[in-house]
């Protein structure tokens, strides 16, 4: 099967899912900045939200465009992962409005880890409907980042039970950590190429 469709929903979900997060942004009752300070927990965990959808929307495109067909296996690999990434508004929105307090960001902690695994998993369908030597797979490698997110989501999870702010900055941490761009499917890319 060819992966133009695959594309096109995924790409479609995750705008959904940014303009389902936007209009959770309530306009304040007021004309002044006063007005605006109790918005700003809701601002931030948008922002952090945001950032991790941009986030897996970049890398969900390279590992896409390494590779050349999908499968059965491929397809509901990538509805598992546009399941849990579909969770992220409900999630932000309950950790903005209760000021990150402890359940709300254990929550958001659980779904982050949830779509972490289910982007593991469909990078490992992929592979495995293409190879081992796939240029995914040479592509992937260890993949330290990947192995390192859950554990990441996971002390954060933990953090949540003393210290919910420690858990925003270790999600604030892991976007970093994403953020900074990974030239690996790139530079297999431009290999191939030539």
């Amino acid at each position: 099967m060819g992966k133009a469709r695959l594309e096109a929903f995924s790409d479609g979900v995750l705008a959904i899912i940014i303009t389902i997060m936007v209009l959770e942004l309530k306009v304040p009752h007021g004309e002044s900045i006063a007005a605006l300070a109790p918005l700003v927990p809701v601002f931030l965990s948008y922002v952090l939200s945001f950032v991790y959808v941009g986030i897996y929307w970049n890398n969900h495109h390279h590992m896409l465009h390494a590779s050349k067909k999908v499968s059965g296996r491929v397809l509901w690999a990538n509805l598992h992962l546009l399941f849990w990434l579909s969770l992220l508004p409900f999630a932000t929105g309950w950790m903005g409005e209760n000021h990150f307090a402890a359940l709300p960001s254990a929550l958001y902690g659980v779904i982050l880890l949830c779509a972490a695994i289910a982007y593991w998993l469909l990078q490992q369908a992929i592979i495995a409907a293409e190879g081992a030597g796939s240029m995914l797979a040479v592509a992937v490698g260890r993949d330290w980042k990947g192995k390192l997110s859950p554990v990441m989501y996971l002390a954060a999870i933990a953090s949540t039970a003393w210290l919910p702010w420690v858990a925003q900055a270790i999600y604030v941490l892991a976007a970093l950590l994403w953020v900074i761009p990974d030239r690996r499917i790139e530079h297999v890319l431009s290999k191939s190429e030539t």
